[in-house]
């Protein structure tokens, strides 16, 4: 959804008109927020589809949104193409069963598709884990995943992808498809939503401790980053039993952290800070907050901070909003993640590919101790990554993309 909201108000000077089809909020359970509604150009016509109710579904153990709205979508994408002409039809979601009705569209309307991998689809990445890693009803999905997956891409006409190792996996996967043309490209950074939290900060309840020294990360948790906040909380840990500042002030916050709805989120971040003594520095909460919630934290945290997943292939889409913050960041990832490139493009000080090494401790320690002693209040950014990676180049790339598509 994120992606196209940033891209809509774009399209337009591009060459491209889109209409949006979306599942009424009502039928999901996510946690909402009409903000975001204000960023949206008055032009963008928006059809809602229906869904089966979650309560009624949920007792055959079908709870994914996007079968349980597939026959509406199927419905009401169908009417259009029959009173429209349209060029294209653009899949940007991570409901991605949806997107088998690519191939139906295709050859009943002769029009081409493109789907955005904004995180991988069928996965082999926790058929080894323990099963307490492992998402719920993983033995259901992956197998669903499998049997789904070829359905979508061997006949998809156009790729986009926030990592390039994604695009790579499915072309490997599905030869027919590696001449289509496709192209990595991050989720942008849209200042936009910067002042719109700005704007309505009244309506934000304060999570954050007044009289500390807040550093925030706010996003899912999970045994993957543990690697990560191994050598953070052990660097951190150092930094408290050698800086007194530090040990009174520093505040490291996880928010949102489980998928789960609010109240029933199982912790994976405050565990490990107990094993290393830090419970009284860490503080986790599992309930996810609205997207303008957690803006309007970051601009008020005194620095921010994100672990990577060990996960080669991964890159945090959060990476964007957190730049534009002007706040410190620290950052953690795996030394293949294409995360710590483009942390370079920005001049990132603090973004380290995690090991035990002493150096990496160093930094990371010297990070907080900087913090808690107010010698690093703000952060200047290449101002040329971020315009490289803002939201209206974003879209011009994605528009780049759909010319190929209709044009090969």
């Amino acid at each position: 959804m994120q992606r196209i909201r940033m891209s809509l108000p774009y399209f337009k000077q591009n060459g491209w008109q889109a209409d949006v089809v979306v599942v009424d909020e009502q039928y999901s359970e996510m946690v909402k927020d009409d903000l975001l509604l204000l960023s949206i150009p008055a032009d963008v016509t928006i059809y809602k589809v229906n869904a089966l109710s979650k309560k009624i579904t949920a007792k055959v153990g079908l709870g994914s949104l996007a079968l349980r709205s597939m026959w509406s979508y199927l419905k009401t994408v169908n009417k259009l193409l029959k009173e429209k002409k349209y060029d294209l039809i653009y899949f940007s979601t991570t409901q991605f069963p949806i997107t088998i009705l690519g191939p139906y569209w295709k050859t009943k309307f002769n029009i081409p598709y493109v789907i955005d991998m904004q995180d991988p689809w069928h996965s082999d990445y926790y058929k080894s884990k323990p099963k307490s890693e492992q998402p719920a009803k993983y033995w259901f999905s992956y197998r669903l995943n499998k049997y789904m997956e070829p359905i979508a891409l061997k006949k998809v006409d156009g790729l986009i992808s926030v990592s390039e190792s994604y695009i790579d996996d499915l072309k490997e996967r599905y030869p027919v498809i590696k001449n289509i043309p496709s192209a990595t490209i991050p989720f942008g950074a849209f200042d936009i939503d910067l002042k719109i939290a700005s704007d309505n900060i009244s309506g934000f309840v304060s999570i954050l401790q007044p009289g500390f020294k807040n550093i925030v990360y706010v996003g899912r948790g999970g045994a993957d980053m543990h690697q990560a906040l191994n050598i953070t909380f052990t660097a951190l840990k150092k930094c408290i039993d050698t800086n007194q500042g530090a040990s009174k002030k520093i505040r490291l916050y996880f928010i949102g952290t489980s998928y789960a709805p609010a109240g029933y989120g199982k912790q994976t971040i405050a565990p490990l800070a107990r094993h290393y003594g830090l419970e009284n520095h860490v503080v986790e909460y599992t309930d996810r907050i609205s997207y303008y919630h957690t803006l309007n934290v970051l601009q008020h945290a005194d620095a921010l901070f994100i672990p990577g997943s060990d996960d080669p292939a991964y890159t945090a889409s959060k990476i964007y909003p957190y730049i534009l913050t002007g706040k410190p960041l620290l950052a953690l990832f795996h030394i293949n993640s294409p995360a710590l490139e483009v942390l370079k493009e920005y001049e990132a000080p603090f973004a380290y590919a995690y090991n035990s090494d002493n150096e990496v401790l160093e930094n990371i320690c010297t990070f907080f101790s900087a913090i808690a002693d107010g010698d690093l209040l703000q952060t200047t950014y290449n101002p040329t990554a971020i315009k490289k990676y803002s939201a209206e180049n974003m879209a011009l790339r994605q528009c780049k993309l759909f010319n190929s598509v209709i044009t090969q």
